[in-house]
């Protein structure tokens, strides 16, 4: 086996969040010693991901089609709109089984240090959408943090037809969704509060 090929792959990887030298190693070597059909079929997969996924057109989540999973299926309800930040909070969200709305997904949270601002997040498509007679509530899930709650505010600001509610109970201060428990996340979502708009 060509080791400088063996290194690469170790440090490959190490680009997986969470995972260090050491746990790449006992990857690539538990991939390629005992389980090739398994690093075929995982190979393979990532290689079609990268080729067909892509954003949802309606709501900017991660899918193989045109709509996501979410925005083609005619049962969902239509009215209510919950807003994340990322692709890994929707999921987060459907494990619990809590939600039946739509999904938003931002992107990021504004953050005027790092020169991220609304263009940067898609906040004029997401008004486009909530700001129809249709959508009667907006579910800001947006992470408990300054900028989280910074995102969260200015959105509200802006929502003119709809009721405006977040995402309170059991999330704690600092919390990112895709590291909280689904009980925790479904608590959080039926016990949201009503923004007051003033």
């Amino acid at each position: 086996m060509n080791q400088d090929l063996l290194n690469e792959l170790i440090n490959a990887l190490t680009i997986l969040p969470g995972v260090g030298k050491k746990s790449a190693q006992r990857m690539a070597l538990y991939l390629l010693d005992r389980n090739k059909d398994g690093a075929s079929i995982l190979a393979n997969t990532l290689s079609n991901a990268i080729e067909s996924i892509q954003r949802c057109s309606n709501c900017r989540m991660l899918t193989s089609n045109n709509l996501c999973g979410v925005c083609s299926d005619s049962t969902r309800d239509k009215k209510s709109i919950c807003v994340v930040e990322s692709p890994s909070d929707v999921l987060a969200i459907e494990s619990t089984g809590g939600f039946r709305g739509r999904y938003f997904v931002l992107l990021g949270r504004l953050s005027p240090i790092d020169g991220i601002g609304p263009e940067d997040l898609g906040i004029d498509d997401l008004l486009n959408i909530t700001n129809n007679d249709e959508v009667k509530e907006v579910i800001l899930a947006t992470s408990s943090t300054v900028e989280g709650d910074a995102t969260a505010i200015f959105i509200k600001d802006h929502i003119k037809n709809a009721k405006v509610s977040r995402i309170s109970y059991g999330i704690p201060i600092g919390g990112e969704l895709e590291y909280v428990d689904g009980t925790t996340i479904a608590r959080a979502i039926e016990g949201r509060i009503e923004i007051d708009v003033d």
